[in-house]
């Protein structure tokens, strides 16, 4: 590449990082703009002149111009919680007049968030939301001068100032408080994967929620959110034989578990009782019907974009912002029952699994 190539590459984000700013003020003093200190004025123009950089229109109009728009980032698969509030984000920012410019990542990681992040900064969006349930996605985007707010959809503080979440916890907590009052004391968890928030937050609430009743925990399994893997720590549980309840850490784990349990011969809530999270549509029509916890995810993604208005209506952004919005529940129905009393058993070999198409 040339010189000339070079020059006819570089972007204002270029100019910024060359000068030790953000893009925002790059374009202030493009716009010759007051409240730019003369020191770091110079050091833009130095960078200017050594990048041989030239400002587009849409360059110049960063700062001056409100452009309504919003750039969503999700990342991973389109699972049923992330998607239905990335959903009623969206139906909450048309609402208030603001247009939405979504990028969806397969990596989560922060080169990636990062390098979304600023290519919607380059679409000139007013503010930037995550929905994400990985750690290093928020964390890469976090300690990043993009020059405008990011607001985080997250249940842990990774050091984004604005955020929302859903207390997993809370949720938790009344799943094995639910399972304690039916008489179970062998309480196991299929948690979600290490670098999920969401996991982390839901395995926290289970082991808060043993020890608030005197029951012992026992080695949690770890799960990726998929029916394939709750079907095959179903396999493990029926053969064990030992357990009577399980708390899951999402629906879709909870479907292949029930299916393990009725291919070994065993029944829900007979021999296991079986929690989920998240109330997906599918819930309340599997056999049998599943207790969970049901997460308001309407009420999620509205307050995420209600976070955002907040925010760029002038309130300063040291304050930060996190919501804990009031929309976890137990759901009961008839995957849950008083332990049954039965005589100690051999371990059950699983039938084949005929395909298990999940």
């Amino acid at each position: 590449m040339t010189e000339d190539d070079r020059a006819r590459a570089a972007t204002i984000f270029d100019v910024a990082r060359l000068a030790g700013v953000s893009h925002q003020t790059v374009s202030r003093v493009l716009n010759d703009m007051p409240n730019v200190r003369p020191a770091t004025r110079q050091r833009v123009e130095n960078a200017i002149k050594q990048l041989r950089y030239v400002p587009s229109p849409a360059a110049r109009a960063m700062v001056t111009r409100r452009s309504r728009t919003i750039g969503l980032i999700t990342t991973g698969s389109a699972d049923y919680g992330p998607s239905s509030t990335a959903l009623h984000f969206n139906e909450t920012a048309r609402d208030a007049r603001y247009a939405v410019i979504t990028a969806g990542l397969l990596e989560a990681d922060a080169v990636h968030v990062r390098s979304a992040a600023e290519l919607l900064v380059r679409q000139n969006v007013e503010a930037i939301v995550l929905i994400v349930q990985q750690r290093a996605a928020v964390e890469g985007i976090a300690g990043v001068d993009l020059g405008v707010p990011v607001v985080a959809v997250a249940s842990e503080d990774r050091g984004v100032p604005h955020r929302v979440q859903l207390d997993q916890y809370a949720g938790s907590r009344a799943a094995v408080d639910h399972l304690a009052a039916l008489g179970h004391r062998d309480i196991r968890h299929i948690a979600g994967p290490a670098d999920s928030m969401d996991a982390a937050e839901r395995l926290r609430g289970w082991f808060g929620g043993l020890a608030a009743h005197g029951l012992v925990s026992r080695e949690p399994m770890v799960g990726d959110w998929t029916p394939a893997s709750g079907y095959a720590h179903g396999v493990r549980l029926a053969a064990e034989g030992a357990a009577t309840a399980v708390v899951v850490a999402n629906d879709q784990m909870a479907l292949g578990l029930i299916r393990a349990y009725t291919e070994a011969g065993l029944s829900v809530p007979g021999d296991l009782s079986v929690v989920g999270f998240d109330d997906i549509p599918e819930a309340e029509y599997l056999s049998p019907p599943l207790t969970t916890v049901r997460q308001d995810f309407t009420v999620l993604g509205r307050a995420a974009m209600e976070t955002v208005l907040e925010v760029l209506g002038e309130r300063p952004p040291e304050a930060g912002a996190i919501a804990a919005v009031s929309g976890v529940s137990l759901v009961q129905r008839a995957s849950t029952a008083p332990p049954a009393a039965r005589a100690p058993r051999a371990a059950a070999a699983p039938a084949p699994s005929r395909g298990r198409t999940l």
